[in-house]
């Protein structure tokens, strides 16, 4: 509800309610107040008032506050492995260090961690994850189609690609290179620029500059699907914000960059990369919650 759209003849009689619900209610007879003096009539009047609206205003606050939606942990390991609600998808794989994933990545080339049991539309995803070193390269996909569930049966052994063999297969969008130009990516990177840093959609939307690194190393990411926007926080600051219907995108100059002109569904998969040899990064939580109404 708008409150301040609220008629005024809605707002007074709520003002006066209060008012007379201090004063007594029923009982109050006015003739009672010709027993007090004027100026002193005149205060607790104004007294009165200011106390019915401050009573007004906070139960109109209280009707209307609700509680934001719980959180709903994805569930990362199970038994010491990798719960098999998540598959992998390309080279390097993921592994349970101390109940977080580990993300690993060889000669193999760039590899993906697909959570494969739903697809989320909108709603609120929370990443909670720490790089090994600054420049630890990783990201969540978001809002990947449906057909990397094919992909992601392909049980096909990798061998190790030459950069030829790895742009191919990124224009063809084939293995990991379909969520790449089949969704979007929100990186991970502490030493990128801001198309490509931590909180941007990779070298589609910039990310403002990034909350302090905590001496533990951990940062909370909170990403926002909402329609064709998507809204991330870092640690608790608004950093990007992107609206994928959007026609003036950044001009593609990377064969890994992603396609400008595919569209991405508004409900679609998500996944954990893992980007290259000697980017480690670990994932303590994915969480997802429906938006507040």
């Amino acid at each position: 509800p708008d409150f301040m759209a609220m008629k005024k003849s809605e707002l007074y009689s709520s003002l006066w309610f209060g008012c007379d619900e201090l004063r007594g209610g029923s009982r109050y007879d006015p003739k009672s107040y010709m027993l007090f003096h004027h100026k002193d009539q005149f205060e607790m009047k104004r007294i009165f008032t200011v106390a019915a609206i401050i009573f007004v205003l906070s139960a109109m606050q209280a009707s209307f506050t609700k509680a934001e939606p719980p959180w709903r942990a994805l569930p990362l390991a199970t038994d010491g492995k990798v719960d098999a609600a998540w598959k992998q998808i390309g080279g390097g794989r993921f592994v349970v260090d101390d109940g977080t994933l580990r993300g690993e990545s060889d000669e193999t080339g760039m590899g993906m961690l697909l959570y494969s049991k739903e697809a989320f539309g909108n709603c609120q995803i929370r990443v909670v994850f720490r790089g090994k070193e600054t420049r630890s390269n990783a990201g969540v996909f978001i809002r990947i189609e449906d057909g990397v569930l094919k992909i992601a049966e392909n049980k096909e052994v990798r061998k190790k690609q030459s950069r030829e063999e790895e742009k191919d297969e990124s224009e063809k969008e084939l293995g990991p290179w379909y969520p790449v130009h089949r969704g979007f990516e929100v990186q991970i990177s502490e030493i990128g620029d801001e198309q490509h840093r931590t909180g941007s959609i990779y070298s589609l939307a910039k990310a403002a500059p990034l909350p302090p690194l905590a001496t533990d190393g951990w940062r909370t990411m909170v990403i926002t699907l909402k329609g064709n926007l998507i809204e991330v926080d870092v640690d608790g600051k608004h950093v990007c914000s992107f609206d994928s219907e959007t026609t003036s995108f950044p001009d593609r100059k990377q064969y890994w960059e992603p396609k400008r002109e595919n569209k991405r569904p508004h409900v679609g998969y998500i996944g954990l990369q893992n980007h290259g040899p000697n980017d480690v990064v670990w994932f303590k939580e994915v969480s997802v919650r429906p938006l507040s109404e």
